[in-house]
């Protein structure tokens, strides 16, 4: 076997390196390459193509053969550092499912891969392994993005339709799925994979000087793809192609006809080779990668000495590294910013405009995975919650972090009435207008509705008329489970904190520790978490027998103060007789007892953590750090000292992934975190608009919403989620309406329900003048922080033309760099053109961003800050217990069934760079 080794790949030889062979995995038994214990079957091995050739002898390769090999290894290893001049990480990798054992193909492919600067991996599998067993693990390799190209080394009876079609086609560098296949027999080569053993034929027919016009050429013994692929080829060159089987019984005859014949099999021994006519050109294409065996080579016939018999084969692999390259160059060139090739639904309005309920049920949305891969998202990198909805991974920002932000654009509203501004149908008409309308990549990133409002008299939060997220049932009840994971994440650790002080309450030091710290099988040992909570003592110690009693006092007790519990329990629905309540009146908790109350879920500071962090670890940080209460010294007491971050970080791991969906006209929607600013910060998560804005790309906008007012959200948006963020905003979309000014004019007080008095619904110009000043001092607002202002006017069917124009007007006369009327609740993205267009000119503005304050001022002194310059107070009065809060947090700001004394949650943990959960079982 290694004297058929081909002189080429000896004259492409380095100095040899370590090469670990690749195993295969006839036989149980566990293996040491880092691999934890795992069997050896269907073990992957990325190597790196360090393998030192055989020096064999007696083969001499032919010029031809040797300088074509040649040439297309050192155009890929070009093509490839080209590539890599912009992608200084990029290397792409070749995965070979090998079933058997076929060592001298894995030295060429690996030495060939080498010479490119391509990675190689592995996949041994035993030689008898089944055609599911192979299908498993092409499935699993295509959803790996860290590999490029997949080929197959299997027996011919593993070449199915089955197994041949479970690869992906952009993966299939082989070129023998369907979809390749397809349209090299439509001549779309340049769109396709080519096989590159029926390309070795051709080419060293043509290299060789062979003119294939009118030349007869018999295929014999290949099958499916191959044979395809080489009829194909053959008959583009002129030649006239015949094929065969070797159990045809014309076969001598054709043998006789043919001026070449190219053999896709071993040739059965039947078969006499002087059957063939002397000065045939045969090439043979056949390799029993499970044998070792050749298609042919009885000494003494008289064939064409063009070719060796390893020349196709050799050629081939050489061809396979080029189409590798091929497949890295396009898979760089789709991850670069583009146009979305984004298929938008169509829309027709009715008039009168239905409910909305009507209109999203009315509306087939596209499939989720569709959606994502318009908009350049890799199939692994969502998670799909049935049809309409999925969650976006966030290795998505590893791969896309040399990718240019788009445009960031805040929409913020007037003070809202119970009328409602509408900033939510803003936030997707613009959307559907720039994407469906102006052909521009852009994002809505919305708020999770909270189940408390849907329920109470606000109703959904998914826009409105035909500017609304589809599907709005989804959007408006669960979605992918968010909020109940926080609200789950927020009462495990209101259980622990009376859980704790209870615990505390009833035992000694000694019996405490020794439940915190329990002898498991003769063994004591500290979790990690304990361990931190050492460090944070002072106690440098790992060895829990070498505590003093004093250290284990100081360790176990946390001596919490009940009274300066801020941590409170958690419910997505609006129940007001749990506002407050009495807890641990039950006997088993030996008479503790305290008032405590439940807060609406989406208040809870874990919303917030949501909210603002930028990864599992940050997140998992900001976890651990929340404070629950004080101790009986004024000391913060936080998640982290209960041992419980861990555990909370396990049960969010999901919840940290935003939601994709889709507006009414099949534009991208993330909703993500973030409902109440008046009782939270009110905005959509970092997250969600940091994947947004990569995805758009420079040219495209990501429009996110902040709640209640410009004074309270659009505030909160700058100050507290961009300095978390460090994005800069781009333009302000302030939305207004002319009933909601009426009403900031003097106009009668509105009741949800109730039909509205007549000035609302007939012409009041002075009513309209006067609310135009609550619209001129959020103007205001906007421009204490230097970002332009585009006035969003909301249009109703009431509004006239000149209570239009006069909102225009005055708004433009305020400051706002443009002021434009909307139509998308009756016409969708058409409707909203206007506004389009005004935000496009004001984001090419020069934004001269700046914070209200500065971040390390005392807290009176921030507050003072935004009292004055957003609320125009002349100063504060603080009362007594704001005063006493106050205090408090400066000083810590410088420095169901019963859960038992030590928890399992001290063990569990999230590895926040695998994502594997540990200590749970």
């Amino acid at each position: 076997m290694r004297a058929l080794l081909p002189l080429a790949l000896r004259r492409l030889a380095r100095p040899p390196r370590p090469r670990v062979a690749c195993r295969a995995c006839s036989g149980g038994g566990g293996g040491g390459d880092g691999g934890g214990g795992q069997g050896l079957r269907g073990r992957r091995r990325l190597q790196d193509g360090q393998a030192k050739l055989s020096r064999g002898a007696g083969s001499q390769a032919p010029p031809v053969r040797d300088s074509i090999v040649r040439d297309v290894i050192q155009n890929s290893k070009e093509v490839l550092s080209l590539l890599q001049e912009k992608n200084p990480a990029f290397k792409p990798v070749l995965a070979i499912i090998q079933a058997g054992e076929d060592n001298l193909m894995q030295e060429i492919n690996q030495k060939l891969a080498e010479e490119a600067g391509l990675d190689i991996t592995h996949i041994c599998l035993p030689a008898q392994s089944s055609k599911d067993e192979i299908i498993d693990e092409i499935l699993k390799i295509n959803e790996d993005p860290r590999v490029h190209g997949l080929a197959l080394q299997v027996s011919e009876d593993a070449f199915s339709n089955k197994v041949l079609n479970a690869l992906r086609p952009e993966k299939d560098v082989d070129g023998v799925t369907d979809v390749n296949l397809g349209k090299l027999v439509r001549g779309d080569a340049q769109e396709c994979f080519v096989s590159p053993v029926a390309r070795a034929v051709i080419e060293l027919l043509e290299k060789s000087g062979v003119d294939l016009a009118g030349k007869k050429v018999l295929v014999l013994g290949a099958h499916g793809s191959l044979e395809a692929a080489l009829q194909c080829l053959f008959q583009r060159s002129g030649s006239m192609t015949m094929c065969s089987m070797w159990d045809a019984a014309q076969l001598q005859g054709k043998l006789q006809e043919a001026d070449i014949v190219v053999l896709g099999s071993a040739k059965p021994d039947e078969v006499p080779l002087t059957w063939i006519q002397p000065g045939t050109i045969v090439l043979n294409c056949s390799h029993d990668f499970l044998s070792g065996k050749l298609g042919c080579g009885t000494p003494g016939v008289n064939f064409s000495s063009l070719f060796a018999e390893d020349d196709v084969s050799l050629l081939a692999a050489a061809l396979r590294i080029q189409n590798m390259v091929s497949s890295g160059r396009r898979w760089l060139r789709e991850q670069q910013h583009s146009r979305w090739r984004l298929h938008c639904l169509k829309l027709q309005p009715l008039s009168p405009v239905p409910s909305d309920i009507e209109i999203s049920r009315a509306q087939t949305p596209k499939a989720v995975d569709v959606l994502a891969k318009e908009i350049g998202l890799l199939a692994d990198e969502i998670e799909m919650y049935g049809r309409s909805k999925a969650k976006v991974r966030l290795s998505l920002l590893e791969r896309l972090k040399d990718q240019a932000d788009g445009k960031y654009v805040i929409v913020a509203g007037i003070t809202p009435t119970p009328l409602g501004e509408g900033k939510s149908t803003v936030t997707i008409g613009l959307v559907q207008a720039l994407t469906a309308h102006l052909n521009v990549n852009s994002f809505a990133c919305l708020r999770q509705p909270s189940q408390g409002p849907t329920f109470g008299v606000k109703g959904g939060a998914a826009g409105g008329g035909y500017a609304q997220v589809i599907p709005m049932e989804e959007f408006n009840l669960h979605l992918t489970g968010d909020i109940h994971a926080i609200t789950a994440a927020n009462n495990l650790l209101a259980a622990a904190i009376d859980t704790r002080i209870f615990h505390e309450n009833t035992q000694t030091d000694k019996a405490l520790y020794n439940r915190l710290v329990p002898l498991v099988n003769g063994v004591r040992e500290f979790s990690e978490i304990q361990l931190a909570r050492l460090k944070k003592l002072g106690i440098n110690k790992t060895d829990p027998s070498a505590l003093t009693e004093e250290e284990i006092r100081r360790f176990s007790r946390l001596d919490i103060d009940p009274s300066t519990i801020t941590w409170q329990r958690v419910l997505d629905t609006n129940d007001r007789f749990l506002r407050k309540m009495t807890i641990g009146q039950a006997s088993t908790e030996k008479g503790y007892s305290r008032e405590a109350q439940f807060d609406i879920a989406v208040a809870s500071e874990i919303m917030a953590v949501l909210a603002l962090t930028d990864s599992l670890q940050d997140m998992k940080t900001r976890l651990g750090r929340m404070v629950v209460a004080s101790d009986k010294h004024g000391q913060p007491v936080t998640a982290e000292d209960l041992g419980v971050t861990g555990a909370l970080t396990v049960l969010m791991k999901d919840a940290i992934k935003p939601n994709l969906m889709q507006t009414l006209e099949g534009t991208p929607v993330f909703v993500h975190a973030g409902p109440f600013a008046n009782i939270a910060h009110g905005n959509s998560s970092v997250l969600a608009d940091k994947i947004a804005l990569k995805l758009v790309g420079e040219e495209g906008f990501v429009v996110t919403e902040a709640g209640f007012g410009a004074d309270i959200g659009m505030e909160k948006f700058f100050n507290i989620k961009c300095r978390a963020s460090g994005l800069v905003p781009n333009v302000v979309v302030l939305v207004a309406t002319v009933r909601a000014l009426k009403m900031h004019g003097g106009g009668p007080s509105v009741t949800a329900g109730v039909p509205l008095k007549k000035e609302y619904t007939e012409e009041n110009i002075p009513l309209v003048a006067d609310g135009c000043c609550n619209l001129q001092k959020q103007i205001q607002i906007a421009q204490l922080f230097g970002v332009p202002v585009v006035v969003a006017l909301n249009v109703f069917k009431t509004d006239t033309r000149a209570e239009i124009d006069l909102v225009c007007e005055l708004a433009k006369r305020a400051g706002a760099f443009d002021a434009v009327p909307c139509y998308h609740w009756s016409m969708g993205g058409k409707g909203s053109v206007d506004l389009a267009w005004a935000v496009r000119e004001a984001a090419n503005k020069r934004s001269r961003f700046q914070f209200l304050y500065d971040v390390e001022l005392p807290i009176v002194e921030k507050i003072r800050t935004i009292a004055q310059t957003v609320y125009g107070a002349k100063d504060i009065e603080l009362s007594p217990e704001a005063q006493i809060k106050i205090d408090r947090y400066t000083q810590q700001m410088s420095t169901m069934p019963g859960l038992p004394t030590r928890p399992c949650f001290y063990d569990i943990d999230l590895d926040t760079e695998t994502e594997q959960i540990k200590g749970l079982f």
